[in-house]
């Protein structure tokens, strides 16, 4: 998933009970994955977007916009 963070996260993943954190800092604009993206945009550190075209600026997913798959 595609996203844009507003401000500094760590992420930990679950299935690794906090053995490893991978620090975004804020204006990355990355692919993630869902668990990240999920907890990133519930603590208000990230939106949601789609992929950009080469060259092309970061799209804001508006939402309840459907994610193309």
């Amino acid at each position: 998933m595609w996203v844009r963070f507003t401000g500094d996260f760590d992420f930990s993943p679950a299935a690794l009970g906090g053995r490893s954190t991978t620090a975004y800092r804020a204006g990355m604009e990355l692919n993630v994955t869902r668990e990240c993206a999920d907890l990133a945009v519930a603590k208000g550190k990230a939106v949601r977007g789609r992929k950009p075209r080469k060259g092309a600026p970061f799209v804001e997913q508006a939402d309840g916009e459907a994610v193309r798959r």
